[in-house]
């Protein structure tokens, strides 16, 4: 996979509207992660984020330059594949500054079956407003999970038992199936060893991080 870039000054729209239609400007994807979501799901990190919250576990997310272009139907066509993904969840970087491409990405996997499931810095009052990023409620309309609100630092929780990570973030459950789910911790962490050698460690006490073959 290729390195997440350094932090930019380049403005995010002018980045935002360099995105080709129909692709994904991607921090890193997995396969088969159990700590990000119910079950057992691919999680897709997209690039850009503008809030920069101290302690934030991802901060090689915030630059709005193009990092990895991935194109939906490659992305919905990975998933599904991997017959272990149970659903995907979108995570960052901040996912509803490419809501349009994710809630095409969304409607392709929920054909296949699949649950869907996005965390997002922005609050659902936010994305519901006439100010939410476009096509934030195209999004929200194919999501069953949604967490939502920025990462507080001084609110910061580290439970076994929570599956948030501050104390001002919400679980909105919009499908009822997925009520009984809501079981992964956010002290968790996953190592995923690739093919090549390399690896990435993801979950809540740990940024996202990839690792170069030794």
């Amino acid at each position: 996979m290729t390195k997440p870039q350094t932090h930019s000054q380049t403005h995010p729209y002018l980045s935002l509207m360099s995105i080709p239609p129909g692709y994904i400007n991607a921090m890193g994807y997995v396969d088969a992660s159990e700590v990000n979501g119910p079950g057992c799901r691919a999680v897709l990190w997209v690039q850009g984020c503008m809030r920069e919250c101290g302690g934030c576990f991802n901060p090689a997310s915030w630059s709005f330059e193009i990092n990895q272009l991935m194109s939906v139907e490659h992305l919905a066509e990975r998933i599904i594949a991997d017959k272990r993904n149970q659903g995907v969840t979108f995570s960052g970087g901040e996912p509803f500054w490419q809501a349009p491409a994710l809630a095409n990405l969304a409607r392709k996997v929920k054909a296949a079956g699949l649950n869907v499931m996005s965390f997002t810095g922005f609050t659902l009052e936010q994305l519901q407003s006439p100010y939410a990023p476009a096509g934030a409620q195209d999004l929200l309309d194919q999501l069953d999970i949604l967490i939502d609100g920025p990462y507080i630092q001084s609110q910061a929780i580290n439970d076994p038992n929570s599956p948030v990570s501050s104390r001002n973030q919400r679980v909105h459950i919009f499908n009822p199936a997925l009520s009984g789910q809501i079981s992964w911790a956010s002290d968790q962490i996953e190592v995923h060893i690739f093919k090549d050698g390399s690896r990435l460690v993801t979950g809540y006490r740990g940024q996202l991080v990839f690792n170069e073959a030794d």
